[in-house]
């Protein structure tokens, strides 16, 4: 541990030049005590580390001075790919292994290089969640994300929208996603008992009928109730390819959920607001379907829609700025709710 922070601090002090005592003991979460012990350890071991006195004062290197210590560890290397999300690396438990990454390819380039570097940390931050929400509670992550990397089977127990809402699985982890801030675990199905077949098992098929290594499935972390690491390990699916997997999943997901159509009058108004207030789907839908406006301003669209209810929330988002035109049931949900608005502020 304590060889670890002496190349840490001999690191900060290549990429960042002077520090004083006490930011040093900052990014090192030690005292400042342990500051000046930790560099008259390294004045001893020959490297020439000099204190200027002074209120700009601090502790910097010989000038021309470079140290070749700069070897990634196993982990280090292993979470190179979160350099530029420092949240989500934590939540995976790798929020140090990535900062000293960092450090240590800070510190092997060149000035002029590691120059460009820190600008780019400057201009560019990553914020994966998704605005006006909340991020999923995920105290399972970390487990889950163990057995991706282990290749190790799980037995947990899921909360699903379906009934029986809460099921047991035993599951094979061959990747996780982050999507807008939500968490998913793409899994197999393990049904040890069971005799391999083509059929992929749905959420109610019992498992003594299930297929002994079922299809990939998503499922939300946050979903996860408990978590009990198995010691069984499996193979991984021969080729299969995370970034295709979610791609394709993502369009089909979209593609079942809205089914319906509605179409709606917008004013110039509402498209502006549609586009902030709606779903993606449907805000992509509002760009791409929009045709001229009609004499007075107003637009005519077509949307796809999850449902009755769910069109009925989106379009009251956008008050009188949405005409619903079309299927009538949707229409009369508007006006029996604009009713109910007029009878409650003006009688």
């Amino acid at each position: 541990m304590r060889a670890s922070r002496l190349l840490s601090l001999l690191l900060l002090l290549q990429t960042r030049g002077r520090m004083t005592a006490r930011d040093l003991a900052d990014e090192l979460e030690v005292s400042v005590r342990t500051v000046y012990r930790d560099v008259e350890s390294l004045s001893a071991a020959g490297v020439p580390v000099y204190a200027d006195r002074g209120p700009d004062g601090g502790y910097r290197l010989l000038e021309g001075y470079r140290t070749r210590l700069t070897g990634l560890t196993t982990g280090e290397a292993e979470s190179l790919f979160l350099s530029g999300m420092p949240g989500p690396a934590s939540q995976l438990g790798l929020g140090d292994v990535v900062a000293a990454a960092e450090l240590k390819l800070m510190a092997a380039l060149p000035p002029d290089l590691r120059s460009r570097a820190a600008r780019i940390r400057e201009r560019f931050h990553l914020d994966a969640p998704g605005w006006f929400r909340a991020p999923d509670d995920v105290p399972h992550l970390q487990p889950v994300a163990d057995a991706v990397w282990n290749q190790q089977r799980i037995r947990v127990l899921y909360r699903r929208w379906a009934r029986p809402q809460q099921v047991e699985r035993v599951l094979e982890p061959i990747g996780v996603v982050l999507k807008a801030g939500t968490w998913y675990l793409i899994a197999r199905t393990h049904h040890p008992d069971a005799q391999p077949t083509d059929t992929q098992p749905t959420d109610t098929q019992p498992p003594d009928t299930a297929p002994a290594h079922a299809a990939p499935r998503t499922y939300r972390v946050s979903k996860i109730l408990t978590l009990q690491p198995l010691p069984q390990r499996f193979e991984r699916p021969p080729g299969f390819d995370l970034a295709a997997y979610w791609d394709a999943y993502a369009a089909r997901f979209e593609a079942d959920s809205y089914r319906d159509q509605a179409t709606v009058r917008l004013n110039p108004n509402g498209l502006q607001r549609a586009a902030l207030l709606m779903p993606p789907v449907m805000a992509r839908a509002v760009h791409d379907n929009a045709g001229p406006p009609d004499p007075t301003g107003w637009t005519t669209i077509t949307l796809p829609v999850e449902s009755l209810r769910h069109a009925h929330v989106e379009f009251l988002k956008l008050g009188a700025d949405i005409e619903v035109l079309d299927p009538p049931p949707l229409r009369a949900m508007m006006a029996d709710t604009a009713r109910a608005l007029a009878d409650r502020y003006l009688h």
